[in-house]
């Protein structure tokens, strides 16, 4: 059983040795989907030009030797040298039955696991996350998912904010105002109203802030009585972080908080090895690493400062350290960092120093995985009216009130209890915005748009939710004799709609591996997407509960469960919920 562009891409790889020899055999087939046929093999162009022979000379020997013996017609050569290939539908059918037999619908295990840590959310401690902290949060839930699913041994990294300056300010508003108080119950509840109260107390009272500079000293000189009460507010704080992971869905736990303070102890003896290798060195007072091709202005080199000119540590110095930990004590042969792409150029300084200290081992994958901005409907980042960031807390309750508003359009409140109303409401909710986000390229800005996320047309979450809840339905009429998990049965390909339902289907396993490859969630969106819009298109114009004879409708049926089982385990890699029912 495969996916038949891999399956297709083996034949034609094994032709290539067999015509041109194997110092050819690591050449890309170049086999992709076709509009002219199922697919089509390019590699004819690139190959004829190293060869020195014409393209379609090439495609036409090639086309001689590539062995299809039961799974397609015949290549054909067509234009300057395309190889097409069009699928047997008996073959199709069966790669088809034999993924309904498979638990991981046709994912191969991956053939070399890894340790991957894949860093994100990473919200400041004491501060209320806002919707910039979306993208990065449900972005890099899914690719954890997906890469967890693959085989690999993931570890997840929230990488929070919760050391600096601000805390001493924090710890000392907390004294103030009393740690069993209402203004200190807000950390739980609404932490950006304690921090800007906290701000506001240190801009206008001289007093208070000199002591929140002096209490900064002391948590960072490790003062036991300062650090309990930094611990405190950490504590508060992740309250709030466990209400907001709990709605959005996403896997973290504290088991997974490895903030700024973690890595505390490791940065004088990080910075001590970059002087010590001669890469840091001091630059108008402060120590500074310059990696090699980058530069500013007038091309002078770019400083990444390691060590403040006042003798403190930055975000660089953290990160290098951070660095060391993964390579040394989690043995992470790769580490993803979803993160904001305003960050590219920090994270590009940060690698090529910590490979110039030798701290990245040779093979070893440190990638940071992009976030573009959340646009409002003016092009510009989202924000509240009075120009503020928008809450995170406050967007999911918004989203999951018009989505009940969409539900009442449609009368559910006749076919669902209010209990199970709610639930449904809040499924389609937050799912409808982290579709969006997830099937938006991760790098890219999108714009926030409640009308198109919380439509049930198009490339939405609502719809693709509406789908299976569709193929539930399906069984549920079909009676007790028919699983939605359906085993044992044997698909047929009768009708075009169905064909080509079968073919996308048998391409879940390549499109997973695609998207732990190359970290892009959207990718596998647009593949369900296509699921879904086919099955439409197959449920409109075949038959399946009236389907005669008894064997086309045990067919049909079977290929509504692959269905099912594609959708709702995609959906499910990328933490999108999905109601039994709609």
């Amino acid at each position: 059983m495969g996916d038949p562009q891999q399956v297709l891409a083996g034949r034609v790889r094994d032709a290539i040795v067999a015509a041109f020899g194997p110092d050819y055999g690591g050449t890309d087939p170049l086999v992709r989907p076709s509009s002219f046929a199922d697919f089509q093999a390019n590699v004819a162009l690139p190959l004829g030009k190293r060869l020195g022979r014409p393209p379609r000379e090439v495609a036409a020997e090639l086309a001689g030797r590539i062995d299809v013996a039961g799974i397609s017609a015949e290549p054909v050569v067509s234009g300057p040298g395309f190889i097409n290939f069009t699928l047997r539908d008996d073959w199709i059918a069966a790669q088809a039955s034999q993924m309904l037999e498979d638990p991981r619908l046709g994912l191969e295990p991956a053939a070399g696991p890894q340790t991957v840590v894949v860093e994100y959310s990473s919200p400041n401690i004491a501060k209320e996350m806002h919707v910039g902290h979306l993208r990065t949060t449900i972005v890099g839930d899914a690719i954890a998912r997906v890469l967890d699913f693959i085989g690999h041994r993931v570890i997840r990294d929230n990488h929070v904010g919760d050391w600096g300056t601000q805390f001493g300010m924090l710890i000392e508003y907390l004294l103030d105002v009393g740690q069993d108080s209402p203004q200190a119950a807000l950390l739980r509840t609404d932490p950006n109203a304690f921090y800007q109260a906290a701000q506001r107390k240190f801009g206008s009272d001289p007093e208070f802030a000199e002591r929140a500079r002096n209490r900064v000293v002391q948590l960072q000189g490790g003062d036991p009585a300062t650090l309990k009460l930094w611990r405190e507010i950490v504590d508060l704080s992740l309250d709030y972080l466990h209400r907001i992971y709990a709605r959005l869905g996403v896997l973290l736990t504290d088991d997974d908080i490895r903030g700024e303070s973690f890595y505390n102890d490791m940065l004088a003896q990080t910075v001590a090895i970059l002087e010590e290798k001669g890469i840091a060195v001091y630059s108008d007072g402060a120590l500074c690493a310059f990696p090699p091709g980058f530069t500013g202005r007038e091309g002078r080199p770019l400083p990444l400062i390691v060590r403040k000119s006042d003798g403190g540590y930055n975000y660089a110095t953290t990160d290098l350290a951070t660095i060391r930990y993964r390579v040394d004590e989690l043995h992470a042969g790769r580490a993803v960092y979803v993160v904001g792409s305003d960050q590219a150029l920090h994270f590009q300084m940060v690698f090529a120093v910590a490979r110039e200290a030798g701290w990245i081992p040779e093979g070893a994958v440190f990638e940071h995985a992009q976030i573009g901005l959340v646009l409002g409907p003016d092009g510009n980042r989202l924000r509240t009216r009075s120009g503020d960031n928008v809450q995170l807390s406050d967007l999911l309750t918004e989203a999951v009130d018009r989505a009940r508003g969409i539900l009442d359009e449609v009368d559910a409140a006749a076919r669902f209890d209010p209990a199970e109303l709610d639930e449904v409401a809040e499924a389609v909710g937050i799912g409808a915005v982290k579709y969006a986000d997830l099937s938006t390229a991760r790098e890219s800005a999108y714009v926030f748009d409640w009308d198109r996320m919380i439509s049930f047309r198009g490339n939405t979450g609502p719809y693709l939710q509406y789908a299976t809840a569709r193929i539930r339905s399906i069984f549920r009429r079909a009676g007790a004799d028919a699983d939605p998990e359906i085993r044992g049965s044997q698909l047929a390909v009768v009708a075009g709609p169905e064909r080509a339902l079968a073919l996308r289907l048998l391409g879940f396993g390549t499109t997973v591996t695609g998207v732990g490859e190359t970290a892009e969630p959207h990718r596998l969106c647009g593949y369900l997407f296509d699921v879904a819009s086919l099955f439409t298109t197959f449920y409109e114009e075949c038959p399946v509960l009236k389907a005669e004879p008894a064997e086309l409708r045990a067919s049909r049926l079977a290929l509504c469960g692959l269905t099912l089982r594609v959708l709702t385990t995609g959906l499910g890699l990328l933490g999108v919920p999905v109601p039994e029912r709609m």
